[in-house]
């Protein structure tokens, strides 16, 4: 039987979706199917309103691999599982002569656990003694979602938290889950054989297509237990998120009160001896713990290695007898045992990690006002790791509209592992080749220093598809030049003026973002005292709720921070100014990113624009593209940073965000922001 063309899969499953059909989509989709039959890994770029979905569903379909396809969002995730798949499958069905299966796999605390249901939680002497299901107060909040989780679980199919709504609180579902830690174990449970968690590990298995999410795969990758079928393609969409993700799946922690836990765990199981020695060690460690002051620790002092050494001795004690021991008269004792143990291996190797020492570790203190102080420990940089794990035995494709910063994909390519040496130039394409740009490319092998070490470089494309956009004659990208450049602490005045002129000329309609929340505050009190428009900031409801209420009222702006320069999608009239109140470079006192720039100048490269630079362009990147997300949408991206302007790394910066038209002048600014005002009342006016 003759192949159908890939056009004509495309075209099928773009009106299954009701979609238009867009050039970049093609370019895209055509890239995916040679790099899935070339096995040259991908990166592409696809601006918003490409369709970048379906440009990678349609030839991973066609080729008929199996396909992983792993998501930052629980949103896209959703979307591809519940409305592009769906569609396109059945789109195809007529032309593949099959149809395709496909699920969604998630890490097991996102399934409800029927033994930790119907059997209880083993309690920590804090949490008290009672049963939460029987005591808690039927007019508590717990209480209640409690009770609903329990109707629920006689109703869903899934299992999955994200398929109950509304939702209940943190609290009520670590009642009901466990991590893959604390699992008995399907042979070892009562409830295996109904388990929700082990029914979607076996739809996975006989799928041809499993959504997953970002921290998922970084534990396939990083732990070795395989938990993610075999598969010959994966596909990461929102890729620019892929390395924070993996970071954080890889970093260590230790506070007092988790290493406290584990010790009242263990105690109800070991004998007195190895208890108290853990106690002992714990006791230590929390004294050290009240006096550490936030920041990195280059070299381990030497009382805090004694006492993780300590630590990590008794921890390795308590391992050993909850392995050799039994009671049976501690109700439930398995599960008993499998929490206490989930918990004492994670301060033995956490603890194990510190005192060993690696060059490609950074460890540092962390002061939360809340949660008080705690001991960290993160891979210098994740590239060797991706480098070895992800790219080694199947094609990846790396989808996302930010991966081209300052003009080219080497700096995003270094940090996911991929050279400039295995970098390929295609017949026809650049293969993402460097821009004229000052760029992080100079860093080489990225901040972790690696090499390959003999073994065979990934070979890798670069391909930017566009947008349908047409971003010089929709968008404005000002610089206030003429503003006082942001110093580390402090108000700044004219920009709270510059900001509130803005505003009252776009009659609202603001998206602000802030590079912390003590700025996004000031900004949101400053406006509301000087303006008539309705001001709202993060924090005060629900993200969620926040964005629904700015998308429904067009004088509504909205103030926040970071989720913020990432997670809102309102096209239309009612967001048509962005403001980013200055370049969102990290934090100077941040440790792992001072670390990965230091890293870096020691190797001979430029630090500070393969690590600080390269943040803030990424963030850049996606925060403008909250302005223009429609083909009717017009605005301004106004950023209060006159170093944007005047720095020699500005123009690094401005190459990494849409193309608008570009300018300083602020009077030009302004009238331009009353036209658009006037022009969305008189279109709401017509309707």
């Amino acid at each position: 039987m003759t192949k159908p063309a890939l056009t004509d899969l495309l075209h099928a499953a773009v009106t299954a979706v009701g979609g238009t059909e867009r050039p970049g989509q093609v370019a895209m989709a055509e890239a995916v199917a040679e790099a899935v039959d070339s096995t040259v890994h991908l990166l592409v770029q696809a601006g918003t309103g490409t369709g970048k979905s379906l440009g990678y569903l349609v030839p991973a379909l066609a080729h008929g691999e199996r396909t992983v396809i792993a998501t930052a969002t629980l949103a896209l995730q959703r979307q591809l599982v519940e409305r592009d798949l769906p569609r396109t499958v059945e789109a195809l069905h007529p032309l593949l002569r099959r149809r395709p299966e496909f699920a969604m796999l998630k890490g097991r605390s996102n399934y409800l656990c029927l033994h930790r249901l119907h059997e209880g939680v083993p309690q920590d002497d804090e949490d008290g003694l009672f049963d939460p299901f029987e005591a808690a107060a039927p007019t508590s909040r717990l209480g209640k979602d409690l009770l609903r989780l329990r109707d629920w679980a006689d109703e869903t199919e899934t299992g999955d938290r994200d398929d109950l709504t509304p939702g209940v609180s943190d609290r009520a579902w670590s009642q009901v889950s466990v991590s893959s830690r604390e699992c008995l174990g399907a042979t070892r449970c009562a409830y295996g054989a109904e388990c929700f968690a082990e029914a979607a590990r076996e739809r996975a298995k006989l799928a041809e297509v499993i959504v997953t999410n970002h921290a998922l795969l970084a534990i396939d990758a990083i732990e070795g237990a395989p938990v993610l079928p075999g598969h010959e393609v994966l596909i990461v969409d929102e890729a620019h998120e892929l390395v924070s993700r993996v970071t954080g799946v890889a970093t260590g922690e230790l506070t007092p009160g988790g290493v406290n836990r584990a010790v009242r765990r263990a105690a109800k199981l070991v004998d007195e001896k190895d208890a108290d020695r853990l106690q002992t060690a714990a006791e230590g460690f929390e004294r050290l713990m009240e006096l550490a002051l936030p920041g990195r620790l280059e070299e381990i002092p030497e009382d805090l290695g004694y006492a993780l050494t300590a630590l990590r001795d008794a921890a390795r004690g308590v391992i050993t007898a909850l392995g050799n021991t039994r009671d049976r008269s501690v109700q439930d004792e398995d599960a008993v045992r499998r929490q206490a143990l989930a918990s004492v291996e994670n301060v033995h190797e956490v603890a194990e990690r510190i005192v060993q020492g690696s060059e490609y570790d950074v460890v540092w203190y962390e002061r939360h006002d809340r949660y008080g102080a705690s001991l960290r420990v993160a891979p210098l940089a994740v590239s060797g790791l991706l480098r070895e794990k992800l790219f080694e035995d199947r094609t990846v494709v790396l989808a996302s509209a930010t991966l081209k910063l300052g003009g080219d994909f080497d700096g995003v390519g270094a940090s996911l592992g991929l050279s400039a040496e295995g970098r390929v130039t295609e017949p026809g394409g650049t293969g993402g080749g460097s821009g004229d740009s000052e760029g992080p490319g100079e860093s080489g092998e990225g901040a972790d220093g690696g090499k390959d070490g003999g073994a065979e470089v990934p070979r890798w494309r670069g391909l930017d598809v566009g947008s349908p956009f047409d971003y010089p004659r929709q968008g404005i990208l000002y610089v206030a030049q003429h503003l006082s450049p942001p110093g580390r602490e402090g108000s700044r005045g004219d920009m709270l003026d510059e900001l509130t002129e803005l505003v009252q000329a776009a009659g609202g309609r603001t998206l602000g973002l802030f590079s912390s929340m003590r700025a996004a505050q000031a900004a949101a009190e400053a406006l509301r005292g000087r303006l008539d428009v309705p001001v709202l900031l993060q924090g005060e409801e629900t993200l969620g709720e926040l964005i629904r209420r700015f998308a429904a009222d067009a004088e509504t702006c909205l103030f926040g921070t970071l989720s913020l320069w990432q997670g809102v999608d309102v096209p239309g009239p009612n967001c048509q100014l962005v403001v980013m109140d200055r370049i969102p470079f990290p934090r100077p006192d941040d440790p792992l990113m001072s670390a990965r720039q230091k890293a870096v100048e020691e190797a001979g490269g430029n630090g500070f624009m393969a690590v600080a630079a390269t943040h803030a362009a990424l963030l850049m990147a996606q925060g403008a593209g909250r302005l223009v997300r429609a083909t009717g949408d017009r605005g301004v991206v106004a950023v209060l940073d006159p170093r944007l302007a005047r720095a020699r790394y500005g123009s690094f910066l401005r190459a990494s965000m849409p193309d608008f038209w570009y300018t300083t002048d602020r009077n030009q600014v302004r009238r331009s922001l009353a036209a658009i005002d006037a022009a969305a009342k008189a279109a709401g006016a017509a309707e």
